[in-house]
């Protein structure tokens, strides 16, 4: 049975401020989209107080706020790509080569995560993240280019190393069920060369092409609020008009430690909530 859920005005204008977080948060760093935007939805917006826990509209309202919030980053994340586009900051072969496995690892990763416990599935992940975030603070960009012989850069697109690589991330961002964006930088960073700025702008490509796929799953079952998702992405192109040209100002290696920065905090507070949920 599908309940319908009415919002109020009030309601629609929090999900155009919550949106531009989001949008924001995609801007300047490529990720944080589904972190931020479910419980965005749930307890700023408001629609996780419209059904007392444990009934079936709660279930409902559950699936419905995972299906909305893919398809708004979804949106949001093809959005932002084109505004990073416009800064030269997206490497259109590299991003979608990267993607297109990547949604196939995504859909395989998500049938292995859907039998094995929730809480320490993020507790794994957790510690992939932070791994991932040191990694970052210690590592330097490895830009992967060589000289013609007329003196001009070519870069060299190593399809064998990025096909993989979009796979497996796929493949993770699918088995945890999160942080999309958190793993594909890095993914880019490592497999197709790209300094910080490149990866944060290409990385939306698989961002986008993830969340829309996850959404249509739920379209299906019509786990979907088309207008709140919408007032998400007007929100969104806001946030990411600002997140954009932040990040566009900002000296690379600054971006690269506030990603990592925020990789190992977001790591922290995921391991911590889900132990608690454990004792």
């Amino acid at each position: 049975m599908i309940y319908m859920i009415e919002l109020t005005t009030y309601q629609y204008i929090l999900s155009i401020i919550a949106g531009s977080i989001v949008g924001f948060s995609l801007g300047l760093i490529g990720g944080g989209g589904s972190i931020l935007a479910v419980p965005l939805l749930l307890y700023f917006v408001g629609l996780g107080f419209i059904a007392p826990p444990g009934t079936q509209t709660a279930s409902y309202i559950d699936h419905l706020v995972i299906g909305t919030t893919a398809l708004a980053v979804g949106i949001n994340a093809y959005a932002n790509s084109y505004l990073h586009y416009r800064k030269g900051n997206v490497r259109t072969k590299e991003g979608i080569t990267f993607a297109l496995p990547g949604v196939v690892g995504s859909l395989l990763g998500a049938s292995i995560g859907l039998s094995v416990g929730g809480p320490y599935l993020l507790i794994l992940f957790g510690f992939l993240m932070i791994g991932i975030g040191v990694n970052m603070l210690r590592g330097k960009e490895q830009i992967n280019s060589s000289i013609s012989s007329n003196g001009t850069t070519i870069r060299k697109i190593k399809y064998g190393r990025i096909i993989p690589t979009g796979f497996v991330v796929g493949l993770l961002s699918g088995f945890f069920g999160i942080g999309g964006g958190f793993l594909i930088v890095p993914g880019l960073i490592y497999s197709a060369g790209l300094n910080m700025i490149q990866a944060v702008g290409t990385s939306l490509i698989s961002v986008g092409t993830f969340g829309v796929v996850s959404a249509l799953r739920y379209a299906i079952a019509g786990d979907i609020n088309v207008i709140v998702a919408l007032l998400y992405f007007i929100g969104g192109v806001l946030g990411g008009y600002a997140g954009t040209r932040v990040a566009t100002s900002l000296p690379r290696i600054t971006l690269r430690r506030i990603f990592s920065v925020i990789i190992i905090i977001v790591a922290v507070y995921l391991i911590y909530e889900n132990v608690f949920v454990l004792l």
